[in-house]
């Protein structure tokens, strides 16, 4: 895995601005679990790719994995409006589901 992780490390510092490689780094950063990489990659990530959803689920699980409940809660509800926006709605259930179920309290 670490040779993957390389690799896409080393496409990212060739292209920095390669949402694609952005969004593979990030889920090979999930596998090792490397929360802190992934928040570091997927917020430019999201801000610079009309992402449908994914990458919200993603990055909302980092943050919730790296204690920041708050910042968790706010990426899901925004993977909510996304994966609706490109027609994704069981995504957006999911979203829902983990927010009632994991974050009661947080919504």
């Amino acid at each position: 895995m670490q040779d993957r992780i390389a690799v896409f490390e080393q496409m990212l510092a060739d292209d920095a601005n390669n949402t694609v490689v952005m969004f593979g780094l990030a889920k090979e950063y999930e596998k090792a679990g490397r929360h802190a990489d992934i928040i570091r990659v997927l917020e430019p990530y999201i801000a610079n790719a009309d992402d449908e959803g994914n990458a919200y689920g993603v990055l909302a699980n980092a943050y919730a994995k790296a204690g920041n409940r708050e910042k968790a809660v706010e990426t899901y509800k925004k993977g909510i409006d996304a994966s609706l926006a490109h027609g994704h709605p069981s995504m957006a259930a999911d979203y829902k589901m983990t927010l009632e179920m994991d974050f009661g309290d947080d919504v």
